[in-house]
């Protein structure tokens, strides 16, 4: 799968890139070629045998071009992501909120540096264990 990368000159001789649908993976290469291959061990390292959900590449540049990251430094490039190895121990699952919850869903994931799915998983774990489960976060 190809995975927008917005790419910027490192601070010696060399890039670094942040991916969109991956924004705490950053990667360093002294080529394109190098930031391409280290951006996806990356990705594969941290999501193969992960609790995360692998999200689908975005590929709209219009969207792209309009995240916080582009700052008119930089150039989107697109890294081919081998999936097929990679293997997650996550379900989706689809639940419906109002978008004022979500809303504050989001921020307060955004203040404990965590993603979405790992606050609301946190919550569940939590109404278990209060709810008498002590062993749902030992398992978790």
């Amino acid at each position: 799968m190809h995975y927008p990368l917005y790419v910027q000159r490192g601070d010696g001789q060399g890039y670094h890139g942040v991916f969109a649908d991956f924004p705490w993976v950053e990667a360093e290469g002294g080529t394109f070629d190098d930031l391409a291959v280290n951006a996806e061990r990356l990705v594969q390292r941290m999501y193969h045998c992960s609790e995360h959900i692998l999200p689908a590449p975005t590929s709209d540049m219009s969207a792209l071009q309009a995240l916080d990251m582009d700052d008119g430094e930089g150039l989107w490039m697109f890294v081919d992501i081998d999936l097929t190895n990679v293997q997650s121990h996550s379900v989706s699952v689809q639940i419906s909120l109002r978008r004022s919850v979500l809303q504050e869903i989001d921020l307060a994931a955004q203040r404990r540096h965590i993603g979405r799915s790992a606050y609301i998983a946190l919550a569940c774990l939590h109404e278990l264990a209060h709810a008498g489960d002590a062993g749902a976060l030992r398992r978790f």
